[in-house]
């Protein structure tokens, strides 16, 4: 039997799966690594710590394999995106990581908004400037440690830091480097405008992949200290995101994936980069070759439901606050719950927007907001569902993922408001699997991803539309709309007040 390994460096920790030619996940191992929070906004971490705890997974993983070292034939990568880490002469960092949640950088994105223009930018970036990007962080630097700034000689993202350290060679794949703000996401190459109009060498970008090309094998003292040869075939990897998408089995038109953790996604397969959604979703290269996704965002998905039990049902279990949810009809009785617990991003792009329970009477059960907080969420990932059939997209199949995939009454839920079958895999590992798919199909295994996909995703369950539901969510949703439009100033005059 051969195997590949999966390496998905999240924020918290990295996870590693051993995968076999089946798609069965053998083994898995999760390491974490802390995050530095010097100040309010600023969000850190040391590219080191994802390295030593990279190959520590890794050793891990292997410490009890009994097959032969030669039968694990590839590994890839999945990694949090936007992650700035500058780069010395010699490939070493100069300076902590500055993550996607950092936000120290809304000067710099007007700042970009005013040379370059929002227009331009999108034409060629496909994507506002948002503190969370890569450019913005870049800009700081050059702003705020211009000494060390001088000694910088090019950037990666994290998971092609753990790479380079694996292989000792430089590149970024495509998926990632969408997420930069430096990418003409369209040509798939380095934007020569952008990098003019902010002083930035051609040098500075590193060469560009695709996720599924080999860049190298691991360093042989690496791989001792794994437990791998060095032989072992590595492979670029994509955006975290990327690789949920295609551990979720989104690679041709019609699919999209809802994933609903602490923030929720709505991500959609696109076969071409010619839809204009004008800055209202996300548009990045995918990890499959020559394609693209969208993606809408709720910052507060899962975390709305987590905020409510902490709050008010503290000592309870997920699985007790939600008994009776199949009790509650839709709608909750009246009851509608925004999610805005901290701000919104898609599609209002609205910090100071806040969560509203709207309908409360004197009747209302508890089992009556729980379910209104999950129709909420669902009602916020369906803003994104919308945007996608208003550009003409068909969206008919939806991979539910995450905590939203662990109720079967909120997977009803999510087939009635987004008004398509929604499909639950039997086994859920996302971009970690992602990952492994990109080295089995390196490998040569399969002679494309949805090959791939069709061997190692299976279908535990399906959902379908109830038509019922779907006509009373159809009208519930327009409700659920206006409760932006009705709040949105009284938000504004209520943050004075918050302590």
């Amino acid at each position: 039997m051969k195997y590949v390994i999966g390496v998905d460096l999240g924020t918290s920790a990295v996870k590693i799966l051993l995968v076999d030619q089946n798609g069965e996940v053998t083994k898995e191992v999760s390491k974490d690594y802390p995050l530095i929070q010097e100040k309010t906004g600023y969000s850190e971490q040391k590219p080191e710590d994802w390295v030593n705890q990279t190959v520590s997974g890794i050793a891990d993983l292997l410490s009890n394999f009994s097959g032969d070292r030669t039968d694990i034939e590839g590994i890839s990568f999945s990694g949090q995106m936007h992650g700035l880490v500058l780069l010395d002469e010699n490939q070493e960092p100069l300076r902590n990581a500055i993550l996607w949640n950092d936000t120290r950088t809304t000067k710099e994105c007007q700042e970009i908004y005013e040379q370059v223009g929002e227009e331009r930018l999108l034409q060629l970036t496909k994507n506002p400037a948002l503190e969370g990007f890569t450019l913005p962080k870049i800009l700081w630097v050059k702003k705020n440690e211009p000494a060390l700034f001088e000694k910088a000689t090019t950037f990666v993202l994290p998971k092609d830091y753990v790479r380079l350290k694996l292989t000792g060679k430089l590149h970024m794949d495509y998926s990632d480097a969408a997420g930069t703000l430096l990418l003409d996401v369209s040509k798939k190459e380095w934007s020569t405008d952008i990098c003019e109009i902010f002083e930035l060498p051609a040098t500075f970008c590193p060469p560009l992949v695709g996720s599924h090309e080999e860049v190298g094998t691991v360093l042989p003292d690496v791989a001792e200290n794994m437990g791998l040869t060095a032989k072992t075939r590595v492979f670029a990897g994509g955006a975290d995101n990327a690789c949920g998408a295609i551990g979720s089995g989104i690679l041709e038109e019609g699919k999209t994936l809802a994933s609903i953790g602490t923030s929720g996604v709505v991500l959609s397969y696109e076969s071409s980069d010619d839809k204009d959604f004008q800055g209202t979703v996300h548009y990045f290269n995918h990890g499959a070759p020559d394609s693209f996704y969208t993606m809408g965002v709720t910052l507060a998905a899962g975390f709305s439901l987590s905020w409510f039990k902490e709050v008010f049902a503290k000592n309870e279990s997920f699985t007790e606050l939600l008994a009776e949810l199949d009790t509650v009809p839709p709608g909750a009785n009246g009851l509608l719950f925004t999610p805005y617990l901290v701000g919104e991003r898609t599609p209002h792009v609205d910090s100071t927007i806040r969560g509203s329970f709207i309908g409360m009477d004197s009747s209302h059960e508890r089992k009556d907001f729980v379910r209104a907080v999950l129709e909420g969420i669902t009602f916020s990932l369906n803003d994104s569902v919308k945007i996608f059939r208003e550009h003409g997209k068909t969206i008919d199949t939806v991979v539910s993922i995450g905590g939203g995939a662990k109720n079967e009454t909120w997977l009803q839920m999510q087939a009635d408001i987004f008004d398509a079958k929604i499909v639950k895999l039997s086994s859920e590992q996302g971009p970690g699997m992602g990952a492994a798919m990109l080295a089995a199909f390196g490998c040569g295994w399969f002679d494309s991803l949805q090959e791939c996909a069709d061997t190692f995703l299976k279908v535990d369950k399906e959902f379908t539309p109830i038509a019922e539901n779907v006509e009373q969510y159809k009208e519930l949703f327009e409700l659920y709309q206006n409760v932006y439009t009705q709040t949105k100033e009284l938000n504004k005059n209520l943050v004075k007040f918050r302590k």
